[in-house]
């Protein structure tokens, strides 16, 4: 399977098969959540939440692909990724491209 963000890929000519996408919402747990927040008063980067938003990325990004398989595609081209909090801790990521077909 072929992952772009762009909305060709050189030397094919495709079929668009229709919008695909994945998503999942993570979180830390309580101890995580606790030893970030004291990590806000020194500074520095929020390892838990990188982790956690890395996960979150490419569990969204499996589950778009997925999807692609599905419709028999061979490609998802124009990915894009969209995150949003949901609460203190927790947050949704969202992957969605257009599955295409080589011709």
């Amino acid at each position: 399977m072929i992952l772009v963000n762009t909305d060709y890929i050189s030397g094919k000519n495709l079929e668009m098969l229709g919008l695909v996408k994945g998503s999942t919402i993570q979180s830390t747990n309580f101890g995580q959540d606790f030893t970030q927040s004291l990590k806000t008063i020194v500074g520095g980067e929020l390892t838990a939440y990188n982790d956690m938003m890395n996960d979150a990325r490419a569990l969204a990004t499996k589950r778009m692909v997925a999807e692609a398989e599905a419709l028999g595609a061979d490609a998802v081209v124009n990915i894009r990724y969209a995150s949003s909090a949901i609460m203190q801790g927790a947050a949704q990521v969202i992957a969605y491209g257009t599955a295409v077909k080589f011709v």
